[in-house]
Order: C-alpha cells, then sequence, then structure tokens
C-alpha cells in the first residue's frame, strides 16, 4: 500500500511496472540489466480516487499521462533496480500528495485606515521634497 493522503492509498497491485536498459551508472552491468524502471499508474480505473480526485490528477499531472488516464513515472537515477523501484514509487506517491493539495482560498480583506493616511502623508513628503529641488523664481 502506498499512502497518499489520510484515508487514501493505492495498492501495489494498481501499479505496472515496466524494466529496460538504463542510461545511467552501471559500470560493466549497464549493457547488461534492465535497470530503469517505469512506472504506470491508471487514474482513470482507480478506484481509490473519487472522480473529482481523479480529474484534479489528470489535470495537474497532464504532462505525465496519456489520453487513457495512465501517469508513466521513469527512474534511472540508480545501478539496481531494486532502488530504481522504490524510487520510482515514492515519486509517484510524492506527485500523487501534491495533485490532490487543495489551495486555499483567500480571503479579501480590508486595507487599515491608518495605512491609507500613513501612504497619503509619504506621498505629502516626497511632492514636498520634489518641489523644493525645482527652479525656484529669484526675480521677486
Amino acid at each position: 500500500m502506498i499512502e497518499i493522503k489520510d484515508g487514501i492509498a493505492i495498492s501495489e497491485d494498481e501499479l505496472v511496472f515496466k524494466f529496460s536498459r538504463s542510461a545511467g551508472p552501471g559500470g560493466q552491468n549497464v549493457n547488461k540489466v534492465n535497470t530503469r524502471v517505469t512506472v504506470l499508474f491508471d487514474v482513470a480505473g482507480c478506484e481509490s480516487f473519487s472522480d473529482i480526485q481523479k480529474k484534479r490528477v489528470l489535470n495537474r499531472l497532464s504532462t505525465r499521462a496519456n489520453k487513457n488516464g495512465v501517469v508513466r513515472v521513469v527512474s534511472q537515477r540508480y545501478r539496481t533496480q531494486k532502488d530504481n523501484r522504490a524510487a520510482a514509487v515514492e515519486r509517484l506517491g510524492e506527485l500523487l500528495r501534491r495533485a490532490l493539495e487543495t489551495k486555499a482560498i483567500r480571503k479579501k480583506t480590508k486595507v487599515p485606515y491608518s495605512v491609507k493616511l500613513r501612504r497619503l502623508e509619504e506621498k505629502k513628503r516626497r511632492s514636498a521634497l520634489k518641489k523644493q529641488r525645482g527652479k525656484r523664481d529669484f526675480a521677486d
């Protein structure tokens, strides 16, 4: 089970793992061992998410999802398949957590009266300072 949020978890049975040759480090094994891991997760077919959550995930992860609603995560950072598999699953969990976050609604607030007065006083001070710098008529 991969814990996404409180009360939301997905089973590892819902994940499809594909292995291929990695372009990363590996020494002599790099051309022989399939250490690159691709995790495919069918968001559209997931029963753990509600319809709203599915839409939110697919909308926010649209660059990683295909037309069928399958999200793809790849890991080839490590030399072993086991480490890459763990990294890919952790990355998928993090992406899903971020995609399911709801942004707080901004409450409109009123600017305090004292702040308005302070701003106007500062404008008057700046105006007076600039007037002092101006041309003076010495003819009088």
